[in-house]
């Protein structure tokens, strides 16, 4: 059925809910996982009054941090992909829009399943906060399967 499944992670305990899920699925069906976390690009607020010296370095900085703590949480779950007897690997990308890397990466990378979490959000304020679980259902070729 499903052999390679792609797990993304913000570390949050929702996403965590998933992730258990979706090791538990890999097992009972012998599937490979990928571990993706997607974090934010770096952002600066200036005007035409303000000006930031060495702004690139500040960049430089900022998206290396966000990558060493995504990929050292992404490491403890590979701890326990590996106990689980499994066969994994990470991916850690910058963007602004998640839903985007995470159908690229499960396209590129050939999974079958993303399994995903979601926290539920209906009417109104589903729609005011978008949710990225939506946008992955809503764009994605690959089969979502999504946790709550």
């Amino acid at each position: 059925m499903f052999k390679h499944i792609l797990l993304p992670t913000d570390g949050s305990k929702l996403a965590d809910r998933a992730i258990v899920r979706g090791l538990g699925l890999a097992k009972s069906l012998g599937a490979k996982v990928t571990l993706l976390s997607v974090v934010p690009e770096f952002r600066m607020a200036v005007d035409e009054s303000f000006a930031v010296p060495m702004s690139g370095e500040l960049k430089r900085r900022y998206e290396k941090d966000a990558k060493t703590r995504a990929e050292v949480m992404l490491e403890k779950i590979m701890l326990r992909v590996t106990k689980a007897g499994l066969k994994g690997s990470t991916v850690v990308v910058a963007s602004d829009l998640p839903f985007q890397q995470i159908i690229a990466v499960a396209r590129n990378r050939k999974c079958d399943l993303v399994v995903m979490a979601s926290h539920g959000r209906r009417g109104l304020t589903g729609l005011l906060l978008g949710s990225e679980t939506v946008k992955v259902l809503t764009h994605s070729k690959v089969p979502v399967l999504v946790v709550r």
